[in-house]
């Protein structure tokens, strides 16, 4: 059975605003159509009555037109959000490479989002030399971003 990496889905709280900070700081572009998705159908598949999801996907960068998206949803109804980490289990963080992650990081900032610990240089046994740090977008999501030597 052929296999195609598709997607990851972020829940945001204002979808517009975190996909604004994907497209301005890690260069990530819009796909249309946006999405509006609601009825019964959507219901069914979410195990939620009445709810209602609206958002869109963007183009990672560096895959070209096929590449696989970052969908970004805000949901009708919405859980309380648990505090974020990058030791937090499950899904715990989205990893870019970039060519200098200091200039990568000052970009997620000036795009409104934070350092989450320091900026790091280290060697990896039998990987290489690798420059890199976590941050957060605007809504608390762990990002990390990296350069190998």
């Amino acid at each position: 059975m052929p296999i195609r990496y598709v997607h990851t889905n972020i829940v945001a709280r204002d979808w517009r605003r975190l996909a604004a900070f994907y497209c301005q700081a890690l260069g990530c572009t819009p796909v249309p159509p946006e999405r509006d998705l609601h009825g019964d159908w959507f219901s069914a598949a979410t195990g939620i009555d009445d709810v209602r999801v609206q958002g869109v996907h963007l183009r990672l960068p560096g895959w070209g037109d096929d590449g696989p998206t970052l969908e970004i949803f805000a949901y009708s109804h919405e859980l309380p959000r648990p505090a974020r980490g990058v030791n937090q289990p499950g899904l715990a963080h989205l990893a870019f490479c970039v060519d200098d992650v200091d200039a990568g990081a000052a970009a997620v900032i000036a795009a409104g989002g934070q350092l989450v610990g320091s900026m790091v240089e280290t060697t990896i046994v039998g990987a290489g030399r690798l420059r890199f740090c976590y941050a957060a977008d605007p809504e608390g999501n762990v990002i990390e971003l990296q350069h190998w030597r």
